[in-house]
């Protein structure tokens, strides 16, 4: 790759070029994007200019390349504000973000460059063009009507409007849920409240003290501590205060600075506007014109029949919970507060173990090495560490090559949670793959995890929910990183739709439950050992505890979502609560307390673009979990009856008709290509355990 970094501004670099992270700074932001964006409208309108009948090369290549270095460098800065997150990067990043919303709105308002597309599709171009490039055409004529490109007059100017207001409100609400996350924490004086909590995460509260000036322990509400000390503290006054703290985070119930309601209300509003103006009846709607599914009522029924067939299960869950509670840990009372905790000592009654055991055996190298084994024996690439700029000394890079040594795109890996980091895991695709003649641009994806650091010098543990997370953001970097799509339009991020993009990474999930792939991922901290068979049947054994809670629980999630935006108008805040209240007497089976503000930390919905699509977590845990079937079906078993998931021929057809092939075709065609027919939920229903439910 090229290396070559302008003098003066990182940001700048060739497409072809390695990002120098370390490079940027606040500064070169604005001027870099300024400097890309005038660039691709000058290219934009150039071609809708062009007078000549429109071909592939003068329309499309024509606004691609300038097209490539302002996404790059507009995704970089969106990566570094989200992992590094300062007050100079957030402001600089935010001033542009008018800039960028503008942009993207006249670009879909363009009616001489939407023009130019209809009449590539009606000329005879159009059917010289390979299927996948036909794809792309038609997936901008679409696109181009649902940015409001056939508006006029006051219309237009209102969805131009709208759409620069969403992109601010839902910027602000993700600095709500980080700053109140972050600026929220609780100093503990005695060491006698902490009884319970894992040893590593008491000594990581001890240093977050020390990095204070103070003396105590510090609890936080990220995730490496406060997850730990909610499954094991003893102490029900602490739980109580980490679980309200953190049920009202960015809420009129926390720190009233970060309130999200108004942020709520606002994208509610803008986006019924946006539907209303574009001719669909609501906002969900709207979404589902790019979505596996029909229309909002084929994804209600979906979900409720999903709650009916995991009620029985949830039911059996609560009732055994309570009774554990009361019986065996004075808990007649059972709180929000006490369910992980409770949760817990039951896991560990039922099947003999604690999570804490099981992180011992999760050393991070060796998780690392055991799931870039997975990777090669699947898609047969092999990751190699190489040197490259990163944006902070957390963060990694890999060279992704083939069985030549070719490398086909480079993986970054940030694993550990810190402050100024936004929570959750998730994968950026800074570049995609893009062939333009002799020149091969090879794609680029990040890989961010919040886990516990490493502590004492020792090399970071991992939760098997720890390793799941990594299999499955695992699964989405894959899918960019091992295309073969050359044109950027049908790349995987690009065109598949958003109900089936999770299914690479659901299916990666998979894999954590097989002993012949677990055993390779272990080594245990103190002993060098590997997990032993006993311990990880009875991890197997409790794979599916709870799972009629969880599955109601992600239901709720989904039915929320869908209902608030399936209304002709906004949403005050009470409304909001009272459907999720609505929502919870429908499905749920445990309710919390009327101050819980669970919506006003739901980044999912307001800031990370899943607004009217959280079913599809769902949606396409039916398509890799019958994807996965496949793996099942064809697996041998040896003379112990134990079964070789990695059949080399369906590991062929999995990456040649799933992953290679990224958005170039409908997703659904591309699922029967590798299953031979439609998805079947009863896959899904079997590793969940709900099948006789």
């Amino acid at each position: 790759m090229n290396t070559v970094t302008p003098a003066g501004n990182p940001l700048l670099v060739p497409a072809d070029a390695i990002m120098d992270y370390a490079a940027v700074r606040p500064k070169h932001i604005q001027p870099a994007l300024r400097e890309l964006v005038a660039e691709s409208r000058a290219a934009i309108d150039a071609a809708a200019a062009d007078t000549r009948p429109p071909t592939w090369e003068n329309l499309v290549e024509a606004i691609e390349d300038p097209s490539e270095r302002l996404h790059r460098a507009w995704s970089v800065a969106g990566h570094l504000n989200s992992v590094v997150n300062t007050p100079e990067l957030r402001e600089a990043y935010n001033a542009c973000l008018p800039l960028m919303s503008e942009f993207s709105t006249w670009v879909g308002l363009h009616a001489g460059l939407y023009r130019r597309y209809r009449e590539l599709a009606a000329g005879p171009a159009y059917e010289a063009l390979s299927p996948t490039r036909r794809r792309i055409v038609d997936l901008a004529l679409r696109d181009f009507r649902l940015s409001g490109v056939e508006l006029e007059g006051e219309a237009r100017e209102a969805y131009a409007r709208n759409a620069e207001h969403q992109a601010q409100v839902s910027q602000k609400f993700s600095e709500n849920v980080l700053d109140a996350t972050d600026h929220w924490s609780l100093l503990i004086a005695d060491e006698a409240r902490l009884a319970g909590i894992p040893a590593d995460v008491t000594a990581a509260a001890r240093e977050a003290a020390r990095a204070d000036g103070a003396e105590g322990w510090k609890l936080t509400l990220h995730m490496p501590c406060y997850l730990p000390a909610m499954q094991h503290a003893h102490d029900r006054e602490l739980r109580h205060d980490l679980y309200r703290a953190y049920a009202t985070r960015a809420s009129d119930q926390g720190d009233t600075r970060y309130d999200n309601s108004a942020q709520i209300e606002s994208l509610l509003a803008l986006r019924a506007e946006e539907a209303r103006l574009l001719g669909y009846r609501d906002f969900a709607g709207l979404r589902l014109e790019t979505r596996m599914a029909d229309d909002p009522e084929q994804v209600l029924a979906f979900l409720r029949d999903l709650a009916a067939r995991a009620r029985p299960s949830a039911q059996r869950d609560l009732e055994e919970l309570r009774a554990f509670a009361a019986a065996e840990l004075g808990l007649p009372d059972l709180q929000p507060w006490d369910i992980a905790y409770a949760s817990e000592r039951l896991r560990e009654q039922r099947y003999a173990y604690s999570d804490d055991e099981v992180r011992r055996y999760f050393t991070e190298s060796r998780v690392l090495d055991g799931l870039f084994g997975v990777i090669h024996t699947l898609f047969g690439v092999r990751l190699v560490a190489c040197e490259a700029p990163v944006w902070h000394p957390d963060a990694r890079i890999y060279s992704v090559r083939d069985a030549d040594g070719r490398e086909l795109g480079r993986l970054g890996m940030d694993l550990y949670a810190r402050t100024g980091k936004q929570g959750g895991a998730w994968v950026d695709s800074e570049r995609d793959r893009r062939r333009r003649g002799a020149r091969l641009h090879t794609p680029l994806a990040w890989l961010t995890c919040n886990f516990a650091p490493p502590q004492g010098g020792r090399e970071a543990l991992l939760s098997h929910d720890d390793v799941i997370t990594l299999f499955h953001e695992s699964g989405h970097a894959m899918h960019t990183l091992l295309s073969r799509v050359d044109e950027p339009g049908a790349s995987a991020f690009a065109a598949v739709e958003w109900d089936a993009i999770e299914l690479p990474s659901q299916f990666m999930e998979n894999f954590c439950w097989e002993w012949g792939v677990l055993r390779n991922l272990t080594r245990h901290a103190d002993t060098g050992k590997p997990m032993p068979r006993e311990l990880f049947d009875k991890l197997l054994a409790a794979r599916n505890f709870q799972s009629g809670l969880q599955t109601l629980r992600q239901v709720e999630f989904a039915l929320f979502d869908m209902l608030i935006h399936t209304r002709a108008e906004g949403l005050p805040i009470g409304g909001v609560l009272d459907t999720l209240d609505a929502v919870r007497r429908e499905v749920a089976l445990l309710i919390p307390p009327d101050w819980n503000r669970f919506p006003h930390a739901f980044s999912h919905l307001f800031a990370g673009g899943y607004g009217a699509g959280y079913y599809s977590y769902k949606w396409a845990e039916v398509l890799s979990a019958d994807a996965f079937a496949a793996f099942e079906e064809a697996a041998p078993r040896d003379a112990e009856g134990q079964r070789d998931i990695f059949d080399p021929a369906t590991c062929r057809r999995y990456l040649d008709e799933i992953i290679a092939v990224g958005g170039s075709r409908p997703a659904a065609r591309s699922f029967e290509a590798f299953r031979g027919r439609p998805p079947s939920i009863e896959a899904l229903l079997r590793h969940s355990g709900l099948e006789t439910a």
